[in-house]
């Protein structure tokens, strides 16, 4: 069964695409309030056993979060990301919040950037690689992220993210994926298949559709919650954690006490009838939610 690992997407910054998050965060998000909010969220994911972390330079301040809580957790796996730059400027009502950009220049700026706030980095990844990313023609890039030594890996959303990933394991650079997977949104599993076969770790977000499983679960995801005791999130997240091709389930939390929800999932077994949506339907309906 896969492992738990815990993301800082809705912790780094004062807003996201994540349902249900409003009430689990402080009521003023101030930069403080965050870092101590996003602090209790950690303490309690290693307590619990937690001992991946991701972040990503467009995730606010998570990196600088992460940093300062990281001391006397050595045992911690920390990956991150580079490609998109946060722009919102700490403000949830921003009309643009990331700005992405696959170019040397954006990859040197942000691996100084990243490598300035933690003291170590175990995976290095391309954040959002599509197959159209200008990464694929530029071998000065691919040549410059190979040379910080650090393992490498790519994350893939939109409708076509089995052409990213298909495409990004010919270049024969990276040693992991993290995709989109979750029971509305299935398209990527025979690629991901194929990458955890080529040898590579499969990381899987957006468990609970950014919220949309939690809040208005599908009456098959509500029924096994309640025959199991356990919320809906946890249902949906335990049918991630037994593919065969999952290495890694992120948990993208804003409380401690949904993280603990979340964790149920590691404690069920999930039998669940085919719910997927068409991929252009998802995320369609995924670029449609507000940041709150």
């Amino acid at each position: 069964m896969a492992q738990l690992a815990l993301g800082l997407a809705s912790l780094g910054r004062p807003a996201y695409i994540n349902l249900g998050r409003e009430g689990a965060l402080p009521a003023v998000r101030d930069v403080e309030s965050m870092r101590a909010q996003c602090h209790r969220v950690l303490d309690t994911a290693y307590a619990s056993g937690i001992r991946w972390v991701d972040a990503a330079r467009s995730y606010g301040l998570s990196e600088d979060f992460l940093s300062s809580w990281l001391p006397g957790h050595d045992d911690v796996t920390v990956s991150s990301k580079w490609g998109y730059a946060y722009v919102a400027d700490w403000r949830p009502d921003a009309e643009v919040h990331e700005a992405k950009e696959h170019s040397l220049a954006r990859f040197t700026q942000q691996w100084d950037e990243t490598r300035a706030l933690l003291p170590r980095v175990d995976l290095y990844q391309v954040h959002s690689l599509t197959a159209d990313s200008p990464l694929f023609t530029d071998r000065a890039l691919q040549d410059a992220m190979v040379a910080i030594g650090v393992p490498l890996g790519f994350s893939t959303s939109g409708p076509r993210q089995a052409d990213a990933i298909r495409k990004a394991l010919e270049l024969g650079i990276f040693s992991s994926v993290q995709s989109t997977w979750n029971v509305l949104e299935t398209s990527a599993g025979d690629a991901l298949r194929e990458a955890h076969d080529a040898g590579l770790s499969v990381i899987v977000k957006e468990g609970v559709a950014n919220g949309r499983l939690v809040v208005q679960p599908p009456q098959a995801v509500a029924a096994q919650a309640e025959a199991l005791g356990v919320g809906p999130d946890a249902v949906a997240l335990a049918a991630i954690a037994r593919q065969p091709f999952a290495d890694v389930v992120l948990s993208g939390a804003a409380s401690p006490e949904q993280l603990l929800s979340n964790l149920d999932a590691l404690k069920i077994d999930v039998d669940l009838p085919d719910l997927a949506e068409p991929a252009e339907q998802y995320w369609q309906t995924r670029s449609e939610l507000s940041w709150n």
